[in-house]
């Protein structure tokens, strides 16, 4: 994988990305700024969350994809996407205070730059708004659609907890099997999941139609949390971190199969502060290994069967291969 500047591919699917869930994040920034929050400390870092580390489009944009490939209007969906851009802003900010995720994206998280008491509860100040958003937007529904949505969210993020409660004990496991990291991906993309299935109930899906967006939403999950562990060991900072805090990027729990590449590849994560020349001397160590090329291969099934899967869809099937298309971009 070459670590380039310009990603054509990446680009548009960013771009399809802000032109459909922009609106909803602007409804969740402008909920969040005009809370009026007594504890200024507290105040200033949902400010900085929602102007300055959360530009989260892609929950929206795929409910928004989704309930226009079977036919609907997805302008209904903005508030719940709003809903969940709050919901998956909270998962993430709790999720920093498990992994002691201080720095991301060369940006200070909540975490990193207030405390951990601030970020706790800044993390649950935006779970109780989403919620009452997702309440508020499903009130609006159909009874029984509205409740619906609102068990396919609760069931979405209680697994999202047990994968990050079952990653938190795998910390500093070199002796993982990439099966096992894999089961928790998987189980992350649960939101991904979830969000690809509302959009299909809100555009009037039938249920085949829903079960192959919900399968295509679970894929896309996996594979874009594959392509960020891919991403995460070219980043020194970020490697360190999931070295002494989370689990290790999965193309170098594959590498570990390599005994004797393992040794040398464990050697380098167990400094104390991974540097650029460290980083590029595991990156040297595993990028060309056929262990590695297997996930890589794994990848690309993964994506040909999802588009075998949207073949009962009638709209949008090329833009959703596109963002299928895109995780295996310069891999």
């Amino acid at each position: 994988m070459e670590k380039k500047k310009s990603k054509k591919l990446m680009e548009q699917v960013q771009m399809l990305l802000s032109e459909r869930g922009q609106k909803a994040f602007e409804i969740a920034k402008k909920t969040i700024l005009q809370e009026k929050i007594k504890y200024e400390p507290m105040c200033e870092a949902l400010h900085y969350f929602m102007k300055e580390t959360w530009y989260d489009v892609q929950h929206p944009a795929l409910i928004s994809l989704t309930c226009e490939a079977v036919g609907g209007n997805p302008e209904a969906m903005t508030q719940i996407g709003a809903a969940m851009i709050l919901l998956a802003g909270s998962a993430d900010i709790h999720d920093d205070i498990i992994d002691k995720s201080e720095i991301k994206d060369s940006k200070p998280t909540v975490l990193g730059k207030f405390n951990k008491d601030v970020a706790l509860l800044v993390g649950d100040a935006l779970l109780f708004i989403g919620l009452t958003l997702l309440h508020e937007a499903c009130e609006k529904l159909p009874r029984k659609q509205g409740q619906t949505i609102l068990d396919l969210t609760k069931q979405a993020f209680f697994e999202i907890a047990s994968a990050e409660a079952k990653e938190a004990g795998f910390k500093g496991k070199y002796d993982l099997t990439p099966e096992q990291y894999y089961k928790v991906i998987e189980m992350k993309a649960a939101a991904a999941e979830a969000n690809a299935r509302i959009g299909a109930i809100l555009g009037g899906g039938n249920p085949k139609e829903i079960d192959a967006l919900g399968h295509y939403g679970r894929t896309l999950g996996i594979l874009m949390t594959i392509r960020d562990d891919f991403i995460d060991m070219f980043e020194p900072d970020e490697l360190s971190n999931r070295a002494k805090n989370e689990c290790l990027p999965l193309p170098i729990l594959y590498a570990f199969r390599d005994t004797r590449k393992k040794s040398e590849i464990a050697r380098l994560l167990m400094t104390n502060n991974i540097t650029e020349q460290e980083t590029q001397k595991i990156l040297n160590l595993i990028i060309d290994m056929k262990e590695v090329q297997e996930l890589k291969k794994q990848m690309q099934m993964l994506v040909k069967k999802s588009e075998h899967a949207l073949n009962c869809i009638k709209r949008n099937r090329k833009i959703l291969k596109l963002l299928l298309q895109s995780t295996l971009e310069d891999l």
